[in-house]
């Protein structure tokens, strides 16, 4: 990621309201859940913070991701 631009695993450019999959079986902190490889994320939103995006799953709501771990959908 360069310039403010949010990409994803491949460099693609990300934007608000984007849905991405998910490239790997992630642990959620604090929970016991596990988000698995090849969940789609709908609706994606960019936080203060290079690299990571917010999203709501099935299992989580309010999760923060790192955009390294996600693909264009």
């Amino acid at each position: 990621m360069s310039d403010g631009i949010l990409t994803d695993s491949n460099g693609n450019q990300l934007a608000d309201d984007d849905s991405v999959t998910v490239i790997k079986d992630l642990k959620v902190k604090g929970t016991s859940e596990t988000i698995k490889r090849g969940t789609l994320v709908k609706n994606i939103r960019p936080t203060d913070t290079p690299g990571e995006v917010e999203c709501n799953t099935k299992q989580v709501k309010g999760l923060v991701l790192k955009t390294e771990f996600l693909k264009t959908a």
